[in-house]
């Protein structure tokens, strides 16, 4: 018996598929590398970017949390708060003004108002000596008219004994009447001392400050006091009544919590201000408000270079009067 010879075999390569089933599973494998792959990529890819999200996402979590949001009542109450002492200090710089208007106004009259008299004198005596050098009837007008000027008809204050005048009471008159001192300004703006006093009593006192009608009578009564010893530029006034207040009942303070009341504060406030402003408005166009915005910083000098040139003047209507007579 013959034994047939074995067919040779070639030695299989591992991972080598048999020849009928080489091209179905090649393929197979190879979609199974890629898939592999591309997961790999994928993965990687988002570790990379979502990494830092987590991170933030940590960091976000494990921040302190947010301070509570104010009120919106709590942010209108100090809205409420900042007008009022806007309106205060305001308030405070319009009155000091008025009490340097009005102690102008009073100086003016007391230093300089013999010279403006002794001006219109002179005017007067001029215009007779030319009428009568001339005999000119519209001259001879002229010269009544300037006598007339000097002799007016007399005015409430003479009928009144210098009590007071178109305008009421004189700030002496009214001292008499409530048993206060009566002192004339010494000068237009009171000393510093004074000014601050009075700036520190305006803003404790204020009754822009006070929430109920009995406790805003109380402080109006008082700023009336402070703002005549400020008039006066009373210093030791000013101290007593610094110390009263200090010693007086402090008010308890309303704490206003609803919206309605603030916004119909806030109102008040704005109405107040544009009263105001209209008062400033008409101070400041007055004749003695713009004889002190000439010289702002020192008023009293301003009163001393008026009273020279009315000197001056005199001096000219006293020449001219001389020439004419001689």
């Amino acid at each position: 018996m013959t034994t047939p010879e074995a067919e040779p075999t070639q030695p299989e390569t591992p991972g080598t598929p048999p020849e009928g089933e080489r091209q179905p599973g090649s393929e197979g494998r190879l979609k199974e590398q890629l898939k592999a792959r591309l997961r790999e990529r994928s993965e990687a890819r988002s570790d990379g970017s979502e990494g830092p999200v987590r991170s933030e996402e940590r960091d976000a979590s494990g921040s302190a949390e947010e301070p509570p949001r104010e009120r919106p009542e709590e942010r209108l109450e100090r809205a409420v708060r900042a007008a009022e002492q806007a309106l205060i200090e305001y308030e405070i710089a319009l009155e000091t003004f008025r009490v340097e208007v009005e102690n102008f106004s009073r100086l003016h009259h007391q230093k300089l108002g013999p010279m403006y008299a002794r001006l219109d004198e002179l005017d007067a005596q001029i215009a007779e000596a030319t009428a009568a050098r001339t005999g000119d009837p519209e001259d001879r007008r002229k010269a009544d008219e300037a006598r007339a000027r000097v002799m007016p008809m007399p005015g409430v204050e003479e009928l009144f004994h210098g009590w007071m005048d178109g305008d009421g009471l004189y700030p002496e008159a009214a001292a008499m009447l409530t048993e206060q001192s009566v002192r004339p300004p010494q000068r237009v703006r009171p000393g510093e001392e004074a000014r601050k006093l009075y700036r520190e009593l305006a803003r404790k006192a204020h009754p822009d400050l006070a929430q109920e009608e009995g406790e805003r009578q109380r402080r109006e009564e008082f700023i009336t006091r402070v703002n005549a010893a400020y008039a006066r530029g009373d210093e030791a006034m000013l101290r007593e009544l610094s110390e009263e207040w200090a010693a007086g009942p402090v008010p308890v303070e309303q704490r206003l919590t609803r919206s309605e009341e603030l916004y119909a504060r806030l109102e008040w406030l704005a109405q107040r201000k544009e009263l105001l402003t209209v008062l400033a408005k008409e101070l400041e166009e007055s004749a003695i408000g713009g004889m002190l915005r000439l010289a702002p910083d020192d008023p009293d000098t301003l009163l001393d270079e008026i009273a020279e040139q009315l000197l001056a003047q005199v001096g000219e209507r006293e020449a001219e009067l001389a020439r004419l007579r001689a």
